[in-house]
């Protein structure tokens, strides 16, 4: 791949590849050195969106029935903690006719259901699976070869990356795992992100957990435990999407979740955002204000209001104009209203919303039985 950009925020960001391409092609490259007898060091790949790299192959050994070669992962523009790593294949034969693949040092192991791969497997994921296979065959089929080959996928720092991955609470130990649907990296992938929320509560459910807690990121994560003092190994973090987090539990059968986030973010459900990132929607200042002209304030306050930098600045105007509580009371049945409508009438779900100064501000109307639920859950 050359050039591969894409636009994002006003900004030209470069497309990387993933892990999964990494493998396959050190194993496509690794496949036509042991058949071919010859030394190859650059090798082409056609990834599932249509994309083809071109990637130099590196740490190239030969050795009696058996070539090992690593390709170096680019994340392009993508903060991702695995740009930069080696991700290695070696490929030998073996008896039989067929193909067999597994992981090495650094690639992790499946403990838990849940993930793509049974109990035991390397944590290599369908699609790249699919990759590293169809690249070895069609080097099988270039050389007419019937021999059985075995590859072996190493990612030699992957168990150092693992612990700041979420592969410890997925059940995956010893490595990080080997990813990608298209091939490509593209930066600040929204598609990333929700599937990893996604697959987490999926953890939960196939472990047989049907309720659970939501938080947006570490404020909510922080407020579960060491205010609520709940269990927070039951929560899932959805960063702003709050609506593809709902679809998603609907989607897996879940029974019911509960939000529990920070005004800044929350707050915006009342006006039924269900992405709240501030690129798509802020309105937590017209918010606040419209019910708090509902009970009472004047135009001057309501102007104040919507004049205010933070949530925290307005709640404590409200709370100095005497209506704090009966605000929070309206906003939060219109949040209890836009997250039932988007729910559907098969899953229970609530939010509870704080502030660091004032603690809980307010809970929807599920709240106590939702965490009545959750509570029954034993990890």
């Amino acid at each position: 791949m050359q050039g591969g950009h894409v636009w994002k925020n006003q900004k030209q960001l470069r497309l990387g590849y993933t892990t999964g391409s990494c493998a396959a092609a050190a194993a496509k490259a690794a496949a036509y050195m042991l058949l071919s007898g010859q030394t190859l060091t650059q090798v082409s790949l056609l990834t599932p969106k249509g994309i083809t790299l071109y990637l130099d192959v590196e740490y190239i050994e030969k050795s009696q029935g058996q070539v090992s070669c690593a390709i170096q992962k680019d994340s392009g523009d993508d903060p991702d903690i695995t740009d930069g790593v080696y991700v290695y294949a070696t490929v030998k034969h073996s008896a039989g006719t067929g193909l067999s693949l597994g992981g090495g040092e650094g690639v992790g192991r499946v403990t838990k259901k849940g993930l793509e791969q049974e109990i035991g497997a390397a944590a290599i994921n369908k699609v790249p699976r699919h990759m590293i296979l169809e690249a070895v065959e069609e080097q099988r089929a270039q050389f007419d070869c019937k021999e059985g080959l075995e590859i072996l996928i190493s990612i030699p720092e992957g168990q150092k990356l693992a612990v700041k991955t979420f592969n410890p609470r997925l059940g995956i130990e010893g490595g990080i795992s080997v990813l990608g649907t298209s091939g490509i990296v593209e930066p600040m992938s929204e598609k990333a992100l929700t599937d990893t929320i996604y697959l987490e509560m999926k953890f939960l459910k196939e472990n047989g957990h049907d309720w659970c807690y939501i938080v947006p990121g570490n404020y909510g994560s922080d407020f579960l435990t060491e205010t609520l003092g709940y269990n927070g190994a039951l929560a899932v973090k959805c960063s702003n999407y709050i609506g593809e987090t709902i679809d998603a539990a609907v989607s897996l059968g879940m029974k019911g979740i509960l939000f529990i986030g920070h005004a800044g973010k929350l707050i915006k459900l009342a006006a039924g955002v269900m992405n709240t990132h501030s690129r798509q929607a802020d309105c937590r200042m017209e918010v606040l204000s419209s019910h708090a002209a509902m009970k009472g304030a004047s135009g001057a306050e309501v102007e104040r209001i919507m004049n205010c930098t933070t949530t925290t600045e307005a709640i404590e105007f409200l709370k100095e104009l005497g209506i704090l509580d009966i605000a929070m009371e309206s906003i939060v049945s219109r949040i209890d209203f836009y997250l039932k409508q988007r729910a559907g009438s098969e899953l229970k779900i609530g939010a509870i919303m704080f502030s660091k100064e004032e603690g809980i501000l307010c809970e929807t109307s599920d709240t106590e039985k939702l965490l009545e639920q959750i509570g029954k859950e034993k990890l």
